[in-house]
C-alpha cells in the first residue's frame, strides 16, 4: 500500500530508491504495510543515474537483480546509468512502488506518541518505523593535504568524473586505491599526456575466483565494524581489486605503477617527502564516499567511534530505524537480502502493538 499525501501517518517511510530502497519497498508491498518511498533524485536509477558515460554496463563491478525481476538482455556496451536506470524504472512500474521524487529529507526526529517525524521538502510524514537507504553517493570524501588550496589546476572527485575525454593532453594525478581509481586510470591513460597513481596503502590485487566463502568472510569483516559502532568500510575495500585482463595490461604497461601519498600539494603539482615531485594539471580524487545519514542526527544514533551501531539492519540505539545498504549490506546482493530482513523485523515490531522507545 502507498499513502499519497504529505503530512500523513504511515507505518513505514523508506528514504532512498536505489537498490536497497527498492528492495525494502518491494517487501513492504508484499507484506501489506502502509508506506511511502521518498527519493531525492530526479528520476529512477538511484546513484547509478549519476555514473559517468564511459562506465558501460559490461564494466560494472557486480550488479545483482532486484527481488522478483531479473535484469536480462542488457547491452554491455551501453552506459550503466542508462541500463540500470531503465531497469529500476521498469521495476517500480511492475510492482507499483510509486516513488515520490524529487523529495529531499532534511531531518528525522522524535515525533508524538512514539512515532518518527520525517521532515522533507514535500511536507512531513509520521511513521512507526523507517528504512534508511540513502547510500553514500551524496557524501564524496575529500581528504585534506597541506597546500591543497594553492593548486592552480583542476581538482574533482569521482562523484563528478565526466569520462576520459576531458583529460586529453593533461597531466593527471589519480588519488585512491579502489576500483574507481583503477577504472579512471585505465581510460584516462589512453588520452592523457601523463598519469600518476597515488594510494595510501599498496593496492592488493585479487587473482582467481571469488566464491561464496570469500564473500561471507569479506562481509563479516565489514559487519564487525558496524557492530562496534565504527564507520563502515565498503565490502569492496576488504575484497581487493579484481585482476582482470584490463588490469593485467595496466600493470604491464606501467599505468598502474603506484606511488605512496605525496607529502604536500603545490601550485603546480605534488611533492613527496624525499623531495621528488610531479607536475599536474588535474588531481582526481577517487577517495570514496561516506554514509549519507546526516538527516538522522536528531535521533542521536552515532556511537563514540563515529558510526551507527547496527545489528543486522536495525540501529541498536533505536529499533524503529533500519539501515539498508549500510556497511555489510552495501553491495547489491547484500542490499536485496537486507531489504527483506528489515521488513521482517519491522513487521514483528509493528505487530507488538506499540513502538519501543529509543535507547538513551
Amino acid at each position: 500500500m502507498w499513502n499519497s499525501g504529505a503530512d500523513a501517518d504511515v507505518d513505514v517511510v523508506v528514504i532512498g530508491a536505489g537498490q536497497a530502497g527498492l528492495s525494502g519497498a518491494y517487501h513492504l508491498t508484499r507484506a501489506g504495510l502502509d508506506h511511502v518511498v521518498l527519493d531525492h533524485a530526479p528520476r529512477p536509477g538511484g546513484a547509478w543515474q549519476f555514473r559517468w558515460p564511459s562506465l558501460t554496463y559490461g564494466k560494472v563491478h557486480g550488479m545483482h537483480a532486484l527481488p522478483g525481476m531479473e535484469l536480462t538482455g542488457a547491452d554491455p556496451l551501453r552506459p550503466s546509468s542508462e541500463v540500470i536506470g531503465e531497469y529500476f524504472a521498469a521495476y517500480e512500474d511492475r510492482f507499483g512502488l510509486h516513488v515520490r521524487r524529487p523529495v529531499d529529507v532534511s531531518a528525522v526526529r522524535e515525533g508524538d506518541g512514539g512515532r518518527l517525524r520525517v521532515e522533507t521538502s514535500a511536507g512531513v510524514w509520521s511513521a512507526r518505523a523507517l528504512i534508511n537507504a540513502t547510500g553514500t553517493w551524496d557524501r564524496p570524501f575529500w581528504p585534506r593535504y597541506p597546500g591543497q588550496e594553492t593548486f592552480r589546476g583542476r581538482q574533482l572527485h569521482t562523484a563528478h568524473y565526466p569520462g576520459p575525454r576531458e583529460f586529453a593532453g593533461a597531466r593527471v594525478i589519480v588519488v585512491g586505491g579502489g576500483t574507481s581509481a583503477v577504472q579512471h586510470l585505465l581510460e584516462i591513460a589512453e588520452v592523457a599526456a601523463e598519469t600518476t597513481w597515488v594510494t595510501r596503502r599498496p593496492p592488493v590485487f585479487r587473482g582467481g575466483g571469488f566464491g561464496e566463502a570469500e564473500g561471507r568472510a569479506a562481509v563479516a569483516l565489514v559487519e564487525e565494524r558496524v557492530r562496534r559502532g565504527l564507520p563502515p568500510q565498503s565490502v569492496v575495500s576488504v575484497t581487493g581489486l579484481p585482476l582482470n585482463e584490463a588490469v593485467r595490461a595496466g600493470l604491464a604497461s606501467g599505468v598502474l605503477d603506484r606511488r605512496p601519498v605525496f607529502d604536500r600539494i603545490t601550485a603546480t603539482g605534488a611533492v613527496w617527502a624525499d623531495g621528488s615531485r610531479v607536475d599536474a594539471d588535474v588531481i582526481l580524487w577517487a577517495t570514496g564516499f561516506r554514509a549519507a545519514v546526516d538527516h538522522l542526527a536528531p535521533l542521536r544514533l552515532r556511537e563514540p567511534g563515529g558510526g551507527i551501531r547496527v545489528e543486522g539492519t536495525r540501529a541498536v540505539r533505536d529499533e524503529r530505524i533500519h539501515l539498508v545498504g549500510y556497511g555489510p549490506s552495501a553491495s547489491t546482493i547484500g542490499a536485496n537480502r537486507a531489504g527483506g530482513a528489515a521488513v521482517r523485523e519491522i513487521r514483528r515490531l509493528l505487530t507488538r502493538g506499540r513502538t519501543a522507545a529509543p535507547v538513551s
